[in-house]
């Protein structure tokens, strides 16, 4: 429901407008003069104002520049019997979404009403993905590498310089890449991220630079590209490892010539992107293979970041798991819980191959299977992690190859147990054997069913 002001001075047409929008199913009040407008504001919150110009004392102009003043402040829609070029010019450089002249025209007066709200929604809307993106970009760690991290990104994000961030799978390469836009000279354009290695080759092509109708069989309508939606703003190719040696091949001609051909287009397009890349793989070993094309690993790495994987920074497990628990419970809607010392302990000691990720799983995991515990202790965290724990903490060696064979085939299954939830059919099927051979064999490396 949204609510609405009607402010003139002609109670004839405060009463019309008001019935016409309520009967549009709008919450409309009404006020005589700009003070009038101005005290209501103070106790209710409207959506948008209808305000005439030419009113006693305070006139609709100066009314406006005080409403516009406002925190979130609402659409305006002037109202004019004799208004000139010049005070409409003046109203919209105040902020004035649009002007309406007398005598009223019903149907113009809704659809402008419309329009108004709906570009108001897209405003808060916008201002929310602001905040998320604010959000996305928080780099939590203590650690000596995040701290050197966090110093790079405040060195290097106001420049036009182009990234490529290197690191394992998981270790939170995209939220970097958010950090270094949200720190830049483009922090209020666009934010566009393409995962590489996710799009089909036959697609990447058309999702980089766009395409034009009928430029191929699915081809039903035109199409903007990744490059053309970031324009002005930071294009992030995640996983660049993974695109194919013709594409490569495009986007360096992108990149030297700052233009874009849709597919199926004859003239290019300007486009003014900063690009961000990141990759799990060795590039230099890629490029020494022929998977990488090395004038584009040189267009890339100006700025190289280096983002450490989990187990190179245990001192930040503490912190990402209490971040993660702060971030879940306020979307599950429930209270934030504590973190036992013996549960930190297990975290602590893993080996997390997953990195920050498979972390992030972890503590959602336990957020949702546990409503009620108002501690998480180690009893609570998946068998895979405590047992891995356990295990590497004792410091076990092994004086024979059997030894370490049957040690990793035990983890192993148990691994697959606990992925599969102790289901011993899915757990044999997944493993290729017999169920009758995976219960030997279990009973051979002394895992008992329950377990």
């Amino acid at each position: 429901m949204h609510n609405l002001l009607i402010v003139d001075d002609e109670a004839s047409i405060r009463q019309t407008l008001k019935s016409v929008l309520e009967d549009e199913g709008y919450t409309v009040f009404t006020a005589e003069s700009g003070e009038a407008a101005l005290a209501m504001l103070t106790k209710h919150s409207f959506d948008l104002i209808l305000l005439d110009i030419w009113l006693p004392q305070m006139d609709g102009l100066e009314a406006l520049e005080k409403i516009r003043a406002h925190d979130d402040a609402p659409e305006v829609i002037m109202i004019s019997g004799h208004g000139t070029i010049e005070t409409a010019v003046r109203a919209t450089k105040l902020g004035a979404y649009d002007f309406l002249e007398k005598p009223l025209s019903i149907d113009k007066t809704l659809a402008l009403v419309r329009h108004a709200l709906d570009s108001r929604r897209l405003r808060r809307e916008n201002r929310e993905l602001k905040k998320q993106l604010a959000q996305n970009s928080i780099i939590v760690g203590d650690s000596i590498p995040m701290k050197a991290l966090r110093q790079q990104i405040q060195l290097m994000a106001p420049t036009n310089g182009r990234v490529l961030i290197f690191g394992e799978s998981g270790t939170g390469k995209e939220l970097v890449a958010h950090a270094i836009h949200a720190h830049s000279l483009r922090k209020d354009e666009m934010f566009v991220g393409v995962n590489c290695a996710a799009i089909p080759e036959d697609l990447i092509e058309s999702e980089l630079f766009g395409h034009q109708k009928g430029s191929f069989p699915t081809a039903v309508a035109d199409k903007e590209g990744t490059f053309q939606r970031a324009h002005e703003g930071t294009l992030f190719l995640d996983e660049i490892g993974d695109m194919s040696l013709k594409t490569q091949s495009k986007v360096l001609r992108t990149l030297d010539e700052h233009k874009v051909t849709p597919v199926g287009a004859e003239d290019p397009l300007s486009v003014d992107v900063r690009v961000i890349a990141s990759t799990n793989k060795d590039l230099e070993e890629e490029i020494a293979i022929g998977n990488f094309r090395e004038d584009l690993f040189y267009r890339l790495n100006v700025i190289p970041f280096s983002v450490p994987p989990l187990r190179e920074r245990k001192e930040d497990v503490p912190l990402l798991a209490h971040h993660f628990m702060k971030e879940f419970a306020t979307a599950y809607g429930r209270r934030s819980r504590e973190i036992a010392d013996d549960a930190l302990d297990v975290l602590m000691r893993y080996s997390w191959p997953g990195n920050v990720r498979e972390l992030r799983n972890v503590i959602e995991r336990i957020v949702i299977m546990n409503p009620t515990t108002s501690r998480f202790e180690r009893k609570h965290l998946p068998p895979l992690i405590y047992r891995d724990g356990s295990r590497r903490s004792s410091g076990a060696e092994f004086s024979t190859l059997h030894q370490a064979r049957s040690a990793y085939e035990r983890d192993y299954i148990l691994k697959k147990l606990d992925e599969h939830h102790g289901n011993i059919s899915r757990t044999a099927e997944v493993l290729g054997l017999e169920r009758s051979h995976l219960y030997r064999k279990m009973k051979t490396l002394g895992i008992a069913v329950k377990e």
